[in-house]
């Protein structure tokens, strides 16, 4: 009898310890993904575009090619090729999340461009003349995955990052959490979002009150405004995060000059609305990282189009678009 008290008391001190670690894996996922929140929000901002010009019935499939997509990259490519770098090359991190931070500042500067200087992509209006729409959905999806990787990347880095040290296991089970559950909430909200439209159509054709109708009609009209709002917001943040991101690099990287100065800046504007302190030095500090990403990513564009991407090209024979 007190053998198997023992043993019970055993499984007892096991079962506390897997529910210990199911928290600890839970707390290091829920503060990791919202590090990554950023990315999340462009990540969920871009996609819809690559359904963009398709036939209703094919856009949840083309998502859910891309998201299956997304997962490989997260779950296959990079939970483990990061997991090995920080095993044997841990000081490589850093710069990675400070390259990673720099592409955010790019992209996010690129669409300001765009949006002040509006011009048309040749290269995407080729493709949607194509006469075989089995070949453009192949583009669409290739290119999106591709895109996917990149993003997935700087959200794994930033994760990884942000999970306190541990064993490899949790590190692992905890990425892959955080890579599962982005994956889920970005291609959900995707998928809802580009389904919106049909559904307010649906409810304005069919629905059985004046209300429901009205409803339907508010999403068809709204849904374009959504998803301008969407891509502002994504936008602004690519530009926060990147721009955080790099000054945070700097600062472990031995100059930290620029984050301090960002602090305290912030302190002081902070000072002026003591009523609500916190938010708003949370607030100027964001605001100066998205300038410092602006900023940079300004500086970064000529870089990427005329140098980067032709030499690109020239290695691997691949023409790129020009952005």
């Amino acid at each position: 009898m007190s053998g198997l008290l023992a043993l019970l008391d055993d499984v007892a001190a096991i079962a506390k310890v897997a529910a210990s670690s199911v928290d600890d894996i839970a707390a290091a996922a829920a503060k990791a993904g919202s590090k990554a929140a950023g990315v999340v929000i462009d990540d969920a901002a871009v996609t819809p575009k690559y359904v963009t010009g398709f036939s209703a019935e094919r856009e949840l499939p083309i998502i859910w090619r891309i998201s299956l997509g997304s997962l490989k990259n997260k779950l296959i490519l990079l939970l483990p090729g990061l997991l090995l770098l920080e095993q044997f090359l841990p000081q490589a991190i850093t710069p990675l999340l400070m390259i990673g931070g720099a592409y955010l500042c790019f992209e996010g500067a690129e669409k300001v461009f765009h949006k002040l200087f509006p011009h048309g992509d040749d290269t995407v209006e080729k493709d949607f003349e194509t006469g075989d729409p089995a070949h453009l959905e192949e583009e669409k999806v290739a290119g999106a995955i591709k895109t996917d990787f990149i993003l997935s990347a700087e959200i794994m880095t930033i994760a990884l990052a942000e999970i306190p040290q541990s064993n490899l296991w949790t590190e692992a089970i905890t990425l892959a959490v955080v890579g599962i559950l982005i994956t889920v909430v970005v291609y959900g909200a995707v998928a809802l979002i580009v389904k919106m439209d049909d559904i307010g159509l649906h409810l304005a054709k069919t629905g059985r009150t004046g209300a429901g109708r009205a409803i339907g009609r508010g999403l068809v009209t709204g849904m374009p405004k959504l998803l301008a709002v969407l891509s502002t917001v994504g936008t602004l943040a690519m530009l926060w995060v990147g721009g955080s991101i790099v000054v945070h690099g700097l600062e472990v990287l031995g100059w930290p000059w620029l984050g301090h100065l960002i602090h305290d800046w912030a302190l002081a504007v902070a000072h002026l609305v003591p009523q609500a302190t916190g938010f708003v030095e949370w607030l100027a500090k964001a605001a100066m990282d998205g300038v410092i990403g602006l900023a940079l990513g300004i500086v970064l564009i000529p870089v990427a189009t005329r140098i980067i991407l032709p030499a690109y090209a020239m290695v691997t024979g691949k023409k790129t678009a020009d952005h």
